[in-house]
């Protein structure tokens, strides 16, 4: 316990006195230290929480000189001045002006008496403060030894609810993402909510540091979890003291250990649920209620699914982002092409932690970088491993991405049934090239791809671009029909009889064949960026001429939607 200035008021041996009717508050000041000085401005020599004792030698009495002198051991952070008594000294009791300048300026104002040299009183001082260390000490290893037994047991809750215990500064253990893991009470003191800002800082800079701040009057702080990668996060709720702050670092090495215990003891389900992936990937059509099976059994229950391609990088410069991620991790020292896998794998296990139910694998290397999706790889496509996922239509994907996969080239399918998720995937590798360019995710349907497609000018990554619009096109079994037909109507303006004419077919047959590219794309004509995309994808893989038999139309725009439709 800290040493007050009631307890050495208590201490018969000291024989201290007031020297007027000091207010309980006061009395409950600690004490830090013990100092001697006779100097007429002491306050610039204090660190604050000291008893400043002196015989008054060059004490002024008027009351003014004493008002300032006081003022001066106040500001300079004294918990109380005490004044010495006795034959030979200045003073056989405490000078009037003196009180009342300390009473007014509320600081105590002690006497010790002529028997009590000044040095049993610093050594009373300091005995009790090595006294508190010690206890402390104990007290740390105390709580140390308990949180180890229950570090032994099962689970992150019996090692928080130890500390809390023993504490009193409340612990909660979250994902990298914020997501409760674990708590040592119930109810958190402080709702997570009001921790968010917190808990992203620490987040976004993986394992590199801690920060603190209050919130609903508690003093709030986060500390990363993990050994090479960022676990979780520890976030307490309270102030602890000294005995408490010494143990936050075993705390946190235990938390570690039990995060990368569970890291390891998922392994084999994350291989589990990437051979499914492969599974379900591995038929080119699949049956819709066994694709809709194999995803609710790993508990993605959602009705549509999105595909997403994360390119993992290869070489040296895989362990140069993998240095720098703000997962923290530290890449092993091996050679490129390990470096690079190891770096998939672990993106691929902090992808899979962060996606609820979502189905996640490493495919390709140097040799191969082709997408489950696509027949062939894709153009501007990955030089080295990546990550393929599958995750719900209601997953923040991008937020997930710029904290497991920052600044890595990454492609996002749109939104399909379970039994096109293979098309989805293909629609995200084609857009890693634009990922790549732009320096940020690239999603299937963003309104201003093709513009910015445009300003790049780039032959693969229009290529890329062209591939993901047409991509559902190509895997048809009529695909080049359904794309002829479409860059056929978008050259004529959007009018049935000229394309018709040109193709050499009833208008219905045309009608019927835009009908079905509208319903594999997911476009619709009548959506002005829909058609402006599909017209810029046809002009791409003709390389930007138009078609034998356009009659000298231009290039220049995508025809207007047609009232004759």
């Amino acid at each position: 316990m800290p040493l007050h200035l009631s307890d050495l008021l208590t201490r018969p041996d000291l024989r201290l006195s007031v020297t007027y009717d000091v207010p309980p508050h006061l009395l409950a000041r600690p004490i830090e230290a013990a100092t001697v000085s006779d100097l007429l401005s002491p306050g610039k020599w204090l660190q604050g929480g000291e008893l400043l004792m002196t015989i008054g030698l060059l004490l002024p009495m008027e009351p003014a000189a004493c008002r300032a002198y006081i003022r001066d051991v106040a500001e300079g952070g004294a918990a109380c001045l005490a004044l010495g008594l006795g034959q030979g000294l200045p003073y056989q009791e405490a000078p009037e002006p003196l009180v009342t300048a300390a009473e007014e300026a509320g600081l105590p104002l002690l006497t010790v008496p002529d028997e009590v040299p000044f040095i049993a009183v610093t050594k009373a001082v300091f005995d009790a403060r090595a006294t508190e260390q010690r206890d402390a000490l104990h007290r740390a290893f105390a709580t140390q030894r308990r949180l180890t037994a229950a570090a032994a047991g099962d689970g992150l809750r019996p090692m928080l609810e130890e500390w809390t215990a023993a504490t009193g500064v409340g612990a909660a253990v979250l994902d990298p993402l914020g997501r409760l893991l674990a708590a040592g009470e119930r109810e958190p003191r402080t709702p997570l909510a009001q921790a968010r800002d917190l808990l992203d800082r620490v987040a976004a800079r993986g394992l590199r540091g801690s920060a603190s701040s209050t919130a609903g009057g508690q003093q709030l702080e986060v500390q990363p979890l993990g050994a090479r990668r960022l676990r979780g996060l520890l976030l307490l709720t309270g102030r602890p003291d000294d005995a408490a702050r010494s143990v936050v670092p075993g705390l946190v090495s235990l938390l570690s250990l039990e995060l990368e215990r569970r890291h390891l003891r998922d392994e084999p389900e994350r291989r589990r649920r990437s051979a499914l992936l492969s599974e379900l990937l591995a038929e080119e059509h699949p049956a819709p209620g066994r694709a809709r099976d194999m995803l609710h059994s790993v508990g993605l229950t959602t009705e549509r699914v999105r595909g997403v391609v994360v390119e993992a990088g290869s070489g040296g410069d895989a362990r140069k982002r993998a240095a720098g991620a703000g997962s923290g991790t530290a890449a092993p020292e091996t050679s490129d092409g390990s470096a690079a896998e190891s770096a998939a794998q672990e993106m691929a296990a902090d992808l899979a932690l962060a996606m609820p139910g979502g189905l996640v694998r490493v495919v390709g290397g140097a040799a191969d970088g082709t997408p489950a999706g696509a027949p062939d790889r894709a153009p501007g496509g990955p030089a080295g491993p990546f990550v393929e996922a599958v995750v719900g239509e209601d997953l923040d994907i991008r937020d997930v991405l710029a904290r497991f996969a920052p600044h890595r080239p990454a492609g996002i399918g749109p939104v399909t049934a379970p039994e096109a998720v293979r098309v989805s995937l293909r629609q995200a590798a084609g857009l890693l090239a634009v990922s790549r360019a732009s320096g940020e995710p690239a999603e299937a349907r963003q309104s201003q791809a093709s513009r910015l497609l445009l300003d790049l000018g780039d032959r693969r990554t229009l290529q890329g671009y062209a591939d993901t619009v047409l991509g559902p096109l190509d895997l048809a079994d009529n695909g080049e029909e359904l794309i002829a037909t479409l860059a056929a109507w978008l050259e004529t303006g959007g009018v049935w009889d000229a394309t018709s004419r040109r193709l050499g077919v009833h208008r219905h047959t045309v009608r019927n064949r835009l009908d079905k590219a509208m319903d594999l794309t997911g476009r619709r004509l009548d959506d002005p960026d829909d058609r402006f995309d599909l017209w810029l994808a046809t002009r791409i893989r003709r390389g930007g001429t138009p078609s034998p038999g356009a009659a000298g139309r231009t290039a220049a725009a995508p025809p207007p939607a047609r009232p004759d439709r």
